[in-house]
């Protein structure tokens, strides 16, 4: 190979490893903020108002901070949906790890917007009727909407928390298992 050819590689190398670590940063900063957010929320925010804060006003509170919650989470899946998919493109060779962490990411950013775009909206319209959790049927309905989003919060958590340990198996892989897909063509050509 010409000398000109193989510094052309070599930049070409250099700046792919400076795309993955850009690309990984804005992972590991959405990912940190989305689950770290979730945690906040669920685990000191909400169990603090609820409890100091009489009703309606606490559920008013509350309704406003999901909502606004809602936006940063679907956001911050956005961003880890484009890095997964940026890691796909320039990064080694595809493992079955990368594809279970793949699929977990998705999957919270599906809960992401079916909380963001359907259970805190039904939420926030209930509670806008003046519905009260467990009187009537809005209040039924209310205590079964709030029942799905825990849950689908929960889940959600439970897979950022996949994401969060199988990226970092990823990032700390000695660089001998994480030849790019060049290096791996190439020695196959050889």
């Amino acid at each position: 190979m010409p000398i000109e050819e193989e510094e052309t590689r070599r930049r070409g190398a250099v700046g792919g490893a400076i795309v993955l670590r850009s690309i990984s940063a804005v992972y590991v900063l959405a990912l940190a903020l989305w689950t770290g957010g979730l945690v906040v929320l669920g685990a000191i925010v909400a169990p603090t108002v609820f409890g100091m804060v009489p009703a309606p006003a606490s559920a008013d509170a509350m309704t406003v901070v999901f909502r606004k919650f809602d936006a940063v989470a679907i956001a911050c899946a956005l961003i880890v949906l484009l890095a997964e998919a940026g890691l796909a493109w320039r990064g080694a060779q595809t493992t079955r790890l990368d594809l279970a962490r793949g699929g977990a990411a998705v999957g919270a950013g599906g809960l992401a917007i079916v909380t963001g775009t359907w259970l805190s909206p039904a939420i926030q319209a209930l509670h806008d009727e003046g519905a009260i959790r467990g009187l009537g049927e809005a209040g039924a309905a209310l205590e079964q909407f709030h029942r799905h989003a825990a849950s689908a919060a929960k889940a959600e958590l439970f897979l950022l928390l996949i994401v969060i340990v199988f990226l970092v198996t990823r990032l700390t892989r000695p660089e001998s298992r994480r030849r790019s897909s060049y290096e791996s063509d190439r020695a196959a050509s050889v």
